[in-house]
């Protein structure tokens, strides 16, 4: 019975990826627009974000400005960033399951920057959270030159290889 229990979902998540196959190769061209709206989404969030850090550094801490740009950094977070990383890791992850599409340098390039813009993220949020609890100790300076390359560089693997 176990045996036969294994081969059952076996076949299941073959079909199951089959299915998602078949999916993505027929909704290809709205899939891979809707990709590149999430990501250009996300860049423009992770891109705006250190640019109110900065502004919020400025600021004392505990002042009315101060709590304004807790509740705009709050809201671009929850509202625009975490949301279009989640979409852009869903329509990458539909995009991937269409044969040839993940083969090549460039597709494991790709994930390997949305990983590191992940990590970014992460950082950003964190960087967050220590605003809002009025704990931050970095300067203005500190935070005009954030990950400006690494988005940069997702940016250009957002479309794939130039050449196919």
């Amino acid at each position: 019975a176990g045996k036969e229990c294994v081969l059952k979902n076996l076949t299941a998540a073959q079909t199951g990826a089959e299915n998602m196959t078949e999916f993505a190769q027929e909704n290809y061209l709205i899939l891979k627009a809707l990709h590149i709206i999430f990501v250009i989404s996300w860049m423009v969030g992770m891109l705006y974000l250190p640019r109110l850090f900065v502004y919020h550094a400025g600021v004392t801490m505990g002042s009315e400005a101060s709590e304004i740009f807790k509740v705009m950094e709050k809201k671009l977070i929850r509202i625009i960033i975490n949301p279009a990383m989640f979409l852009t890791l869903i329509t990458g992850t539909m995009l991937a399951f269409i044969p040839g599409v993940a083969s090549g340098g460039w597709f494991h390039m790709k994930i390997t920057l949305f990983l590191l813009m992940g990590a970014v993220h992460g950082l950003f949020s964190r960087w967050r959270r220590d605003f809002e609890k009025d704990k931050n100790t970095k300067s203005a300076k500190f935070f005009r030159k954030k990950p400006l390359v690494l988005q940069r560089a997702t940016c250009l693997f957002t479309h794939g290889p130039i050449c196919e």
